[in-house]
């Protein structure tokens, strides 16, 4: 596969671990996204692979305990625990980064497992990293610091609980969709990156609705007002 290629890929001075294969028949990294891709198709999923890139700072020298960790708390975070893995690791200069796949088809259920807010989660997964190992924010984490100008009614809270989320993240997303955006196409994209789907409300105007059909109030959750909510994304009527 394309994939396996690429993470086999040899750079000039550069040195390539095929490190851990697990939940694999195959003991090869084609083989075993090949095994990926056959299971796949006895289901509807189009993405049937997930995969991340890890890349410590460039001024720290990291073992590879703390890559497993980082990759054990995104399984925790993204609900991937148990599913095949693949780890690659890549090395050069000295410095190391490393990039996990995972199979997302369930086996026993021949499901795709659903990855809401993947995008959020690990940026919190990063977040707690750097901060347990005393490592410097970089710019793009900064903006998630625990600051906490955000006020939540009980509606709010009880609907995170009922989903499983982080309030304080499931209001910053919707706020940080709302601000990289500036009209209805580029807010509907970035909701799309967080698996949420802009759609017409019972009344008047527009909702968010994640993969389970959970309606989310947009002037609630942006806290911005539905006049001017109406004014960027205009009617849902027309």
């Amino acid at each position: 596969s394309r994939l396996a290629a690429h993470l086999l890929k040899v750079d000039d001075n550069e040195h390539i671990e095929l490190y851990e294969l697990k939940g694999f028949v195959a003991e090869d990294l084609p083989g075993a996204l090949q095994e990926i891709y056959a299971i796949s198709r006895g289901t509807k999923c189009e993405q049937y692979m997930f995969s991340v890139s890890l890349n410590p700072p460039e001024t720290e020298s990291v073992p590879v305990e703390y890559f497993e960790k980082a990759i054990a708390d995104i399984e925790a975070k993204l609900g991937l625990e148990g599913q095949p893995r693949a780890i690659v690791f890549h090395e050069k200069e000295g410095r190391r980064h490393a990039h996990c796949v995972w199979s997302r088809i369930e086996a026993e259920e021949m499901k795709a497992i659903n990855l809401p807010y993947y995008k959020m989660k690990l940026q919190d997964v990063s977040r707690q990293l750097y901060f347990q190992y005393g490592w410097d924010l970089p710019k793009g984490l900064l903006n998630w610091q625990e600051r906490n100008p955000l006020n939540f009614t009980l509606a709010q809270w009880q609907q995170a609980k009922r989903t499983g989320e982080d309030p304080q993240l499931l209001q910053k997303m919707f706020q940080d969709c709302w601000a990289a955006s500036d009209n209805k196409a580029s807010f509907e994209q970035a909701l799309n990156g967080y698996g949420l789907y802009l759609a017409k409300g019972d009344r008047r105007g527009f909702i968010a609705l994640d993969y389970r059909r959970e309606v989310y109030s947009l002037s609630r959750w942006t806290k911005i007002q539905t006049k001017t909510l109406k004014e960027r994304l205009g009617d849902p009527e027309l």
